[in-house]
C-alpha cells in the first residue's frame, strides 16, 4: 500500500491497544492499515501474565479505578463504553472461553495468552479492510497547519522514506517495559513532535533493589502471607500490602515488591533513598508474639540459637536474620538477654531493608508516565492539540496494578480510539 491510496486510518503499533483499535475500526468499514516495527504483531500481549494473559479482572468500576494511577477518571467515560464485561463477551464471541480466578482476574481458559492474540490477528488478516505491515518503523507523523490556524494530521513517514496518508492516525506503541518486544518509547518522540507533554516515565511493577547485599541462601525464595511497607527514612507510608514476597538477587520481587514499585519507582529513580518493612507474623501482634518467644526461650533453653532459628523463620532467611540482628548464632536460648530477645521480636515484626533503585524496563511489566491525559479527550483518546491523532493503550500517563488492570485499560482506550469518527 502506497502513500496515494485512500485509507481511513493508520494505527501505529500491534500490541493489544493497537490490535483492538484496527479491529474496532475496520469492523465499521474503514480502510485500516496497522503498521508493526517488529517481524510479528502482538509480542508483548504473547507472554503477558507468564503467557497466560490476564486480560481483565471483574472487580466493579469503583473498585476497579483504585488500582489505576495518574488520573484514574480519565478512564470513566471509556469505561462507561467498553468495560471488563464488555471485553470479556469481544472475546468469548470470538470462541475463546474465559475463567474467572482468584482476585476477580480473568484469563482464557486454555491459559495461553496465545489464543487472546490469534482472536484478533486472524480476524485482521482475513478482513478486506485491514492490511497489516510488518517491520514497518514510523520516522514521523505529516501535521497539517490549516487556514484557522488548527493543526490536523494527514498521514506518517515511515523510516524507509516512503509516507502513507489517512485523515485519523492512532499511536499505540506501548510504552519502555519490555523493550525487545518492541515498546522502546517511540510513541513518546511522536507526541512529542505533535506538541504534547509527555510525563517523564520510569519503570513500574518492577523488582525493588536494595542496598544491602543479601544472602545468597535468599535468592528466589518466596515468603507467602507477609506484610510489606515502605516509606520514606522519615514521613508516612508509601505503601502498605500483604501478600506473596520473593528475594532477588540484589532486593525484593513477586507481588508486593511489584506492586509497591508504583508508589515508590518515581522516587527511587530521583535518588531517594526508601525503607522496605517486612513482617514476617503479621497475623500475630507484637505483644502476643512477645509473649509466645519467651515460651519458646524457656521451653528450649539448651539449643543453640542458629538452629533454634527454625522455629520463627524459614532456613533461607536465617542468614538474613543473624546478619540483622547481630546475635551470636552459637548461644544457647536460656542466655538470650530482654534486649537480644527484643532485637528477634524486632527483625520478626519489622525486618528494615533500604531501596535505593528499581529494575529496569526490561524486567517491567509497565511503564508509568506517558503522554499528559490534560492534553487528550476522555470520550474519544483525540489530541485536544492536533484533530484526527489519537493515542491508546501505554503510550498515555495510564498504569495499573497487576491483576488484568493493565490490559483492560489497553483494549478499551484502544477500542476508544478505533470507535471515534
Amino acid at each position: 500500500m502506497d502513500g496515494s491510496k485512500d485509507n481511513d486510518v493508520i494505527v501505529v503499533g500491534a500490541g493489544a491497544a493497537g490490535l483492538m483499535a484496527a479491529t474496532v475500526a475496520a469492523e465499521q468499514g474503514r480502510q485500516v492499515v496497522l503498521l508493526e516495527k517488529m517481524d510479528q504483531p502482538g509480542r508483548k500481549l504473547r507472554i503477558t501474565g507468564k503467557g497466560r494473559c490476564n486480560l481483565t479482572n471483574t472487580s466493579t468500576l469503583k473498585d476497579f479505578l483504585t488500582h489505576v494511577g495518574s488520573d484514574a477518571r480519565f478512564l470513566r467515560n471509556c469505561f462507561a463504553r467498553f468495560f471488563n464485561s464488555e471485553l470479556m463477551d469481544f472475546f468469548e464471541q470470538r470462541g475463546v472461553p474465559l475463567t474467572i480466578e482468584r482476585g476477580n482476574r480473568v484469563f482464557p481458559s486454555s491459559s495461553k495468552a496465545l489464543d487472546i492474540f490469534l482472536a484478533l490477528v486472524e480476524w485482521l488478516e482475513k478482513s478486506p479492510n485491514v492490511e497489516i505491515r510488518k517491520n514497518c518503523s514510523v520516522k514521523s507523523l505529516i501535521i497539517v497547519d490549516e487556514d484557522d490556524g488548527r493543526k490536523r494530521v494527514g498521514g506518517v513517514r515511515l523510516l524507509n522514506g516512503s509516507t502513507i496518508f489517512a485523515p485519523k492516525v492512532i499511536v499505540a506503541t506501548g510504552g519502555m517495559s519490555y523493550p525487545t518486544t518492541g515498546s522502546t518509547g517511540a510513541g513518546y518522540q511522536l507526541a512529542k513532535e505533535a506538541g504534547h507533554t509527555v510525563i517523564d516515565t520510569v519503570p513500574s511493577l518492577v523488582p525493588l533493589v536494595c542496598e544491602e547485599k543479601l544472602p545468597e541462601e535468599l535468592e528466589a525464595f518466596t515468603l507467602k502471607n507477609v506484610r510489606l511497607w515502605i516509606a520514606p527514612q522519615e514521613g508516612k507510608k508509601l505503601y502498605d500490602g500483604f501478600g506473596e514476597l520473593s528475594f532477588t538477587d540484589d532486593g525484593i520481587g513477586g507481588p508486593l515488591a511489584l506492586s509497591a514499585s508504583r508508589f515508590v519507582s518515581r522516587r527511587l529513580q530521583n535518588g531517594e533513598k526508601l525503607v522496605a518493612h517486612i513482617d514476617f507474623k503479621p497475623a500475630i501482634e507484637t505483644d502476643e508474639l512477645d509473649r509466645r518467644l519467651i515460651n519458646d526461650l524457656n521451653a528450649n533453653g539448651t539449643r543453640i540459637f542458629n538452629d533454634a532459628l527454625r522455629l520463627w523463620l524459614p532456613a533461607e532467611v536465617i542468614p538474613l536474620a543473624l546478619k540483622s540482628m547481630h546475635i551470636e548464632y552459637y548461644k544457647r536460648l536460656n542466655q538470650i538477654n530482654a534486649a537480644e530477645r527484643k532485637r528477634l521480636l524486632t527483625f520478626l515484626k519489622d525486618c528494615r531493608l533500604t531501596l535505593v533503585a528499581t529494575r529496569d524496563y526490561t524486567e517491567a511489566i509497565v511503564t508509568q508516565g506517558g503522554v499528559s491525559l490534560k492534553e487528550i479527550n476522555p470520550k474519544t483518546m483525540e489530541s485536544k492539540l492536533v484533530s484526527g491523532l489519537y493515542f491508546a493503550g501505554e503510550v498515555l500517563d495510564l498504569d495499573g496494578d497487576t491483576g488484568g488492570y493493565n490490559l483492560q485499560i489497553a483494549f478499551s482506550t484502544g477500542w476508544a480510539a478505533g470507535q471515534s469518527n
